[in-house]
């Protein structure tokens, strides 16, 4: 069995956690293991890092060590909390008090693990809480602009849109993260899973394909560049009341 089919989220996107480690042996063999057994990983190394990284893109665990260097791990947990509809969340903590353990799922943490730790019974944890996880939204909105996860179709003002594997990949990430920017390096590391060299220009090429499809035709443009950083989708709030551009004008 393919283990990245296993693993698959129910759009067919591979889950993707957050690791919050920040003694690197413990985050490279952890990162390099999970990635083994078909997962995206992202990893953090601080509290700021793993904030950040949850403001910026959508999780569907995150993997949380307790002692980091600018703050506890529980700061963490606390502000995802307040979040509606957050990631499960696994403690994996070299506190093994059963006061830390209690303190810890009471915060709302889902399952907690400490040092030192099977693998094969962490692997196992994160199958069982991913499966326990609420499921991705299948149905995503952007002004006129329509995607059905499940069905892989996409439409604007009701008009179907073909769209090859990759730049659906590339819409369907910058849908989930409506209005915020979006790197080139983002992007790369979501959709090709891959280290992102700084050289190659194949963002550009593919946001030209998707302009091309879904912005060129219609008044209003959902595609938006970032100055710096990179892309975004966002419309007004208008954006429905738009009729498609005449073509022959």
């Amino acid at each position: 069995m393919n283990p990245a089919n296993e693993v698959s989220g129910r759009d067919g996107v591979r889950n993707r956690l957050l690791l919050v480690e920040d003694e690197q042996r413990i985050a490279d063999v952890l990162s390099r293991g999970l990635e083994g057994a078909g997962y995206a990983v992202d990893v953090a190394d601080d509290a700021a890092k793993a904030l950040a990284a949850l403001h910026q893109a959508d999780y569907d665990l995150v993997i949380l060590d307790l002692m980091l260097p600018d703050a506890d791990g529980l700061t963490v947990l606390e502000k995802l909390r307040n979040r509606k509809g957050g990631p499960p969340v696994l403690i994996l903590s070299a506190r093994a008090a059963v006061d830390d353990k209690v303190k810890g799922l009471e915060l709302g943490a889902d399952d907690y693990m400490t040092k030192p730790f099977a693998f094969v019974e962490l692997l196992a944890r994160v199958r069982v809480l991913l499966r326990r996880g609420l499921p991705l939204q299948d149905k995503l909105t952007v002004g006129d602009l329509v995607m059905d996860t499940i069905r892989r179709k996409v439409w604007r003002a009701g008009e179907l849109i073909e769209l090859a594997p990759k730049e659906f990949g590339i819409l369907e990430f910058l849908m989930r993260n409506r209005g915020r920017p979006l790197s080139r390096t983002m992007i790369v590391e979501h959709v090709w899973e891959m280290d992102y060299d700084g050289l190659t220009n194949i963002v550009d090429v593919y946001i030209r394909h998707l302009r091309s499809k879904i912005d060129d035709k219609w008044k209003v443009k959902l595609i938006h560049t970032v100055r710096g950083i990179g892309y975004l989708i966002d419309s007004p709030a208008d954006a429905r009341a738009e009729k498609p551009a005449d073509p022959s004008a």
